[in-house]
């Protein structure tokens, strides 16, 4: 709803239960792929930059390699974003069966080629760069906080 509003799309009849859900498969199948990529990324960053500078990290520093993985995983799973807006936008019309996540792959690299399975990757790599700095970061923090509250142990992230 929220996209299809962002579209200036007001058909307030077609807003029922089964269009509020249209594009619930495309969504869980680009964040599944970008959790796989961003998390084990970030753990990866995380201990080669501690090896690197032969102590443990930083909030501050985690936050870093979070932001880096995520705008990888932003990067490689794009198409999967654009797939998914798409299918979400997708007039009313549109059947089901032509609204799978490669119909509309192909359809979109036929109309726009390579760059537009790429489209708003700026904007999706500023936000998800910014919103992995903070999320990691915070994380890390917390995390550190509430070890020392509960266990009394100092960890030095």
């Amino acid at each position: 709803m929220k996209q299809r509003k962002q579209a200036f799309i007001y058909d307030k009849e077609s807003l029922g239960l089964k269009l509020l859900y249209r594009g619930y498969w495309s969504t869980v199948l680009r964040d599944t792929p970008f959790s796989i990529v961003q998390f084990p990324l970030w753990e990866y960053l995380k201990k080669f930059y501690s090896f690197y500078i032969e102590r443990e990290i930083y909030p501050m520093e985690s936050a870093i390699c979070g932001a880096i993985s995520g705008s990888i995983s932003a990067t490689v799973t794009t198409p999967l974003d654009v797939a998914k807006t798409r299918i979400m936008l997708a007039n009313k019309t549109m059947l089901s069966s032509q609204l799978t996540i490669l119909n509309v792959l192909h359809e979109t690299y036929i109309e726009n080629g390579f760059r537009g399975l790429f489209a708003g990757l700026g904007p999706r790599i500023t936000w998800i760069t910014l919103g992995g700095f903070i999320f990691f970061g915070v994380y890390e923090k917390a995390r550190g906080l509430l070890t020392e509250s509960i266990f009394n142990v100092k960890i030095t992230t």
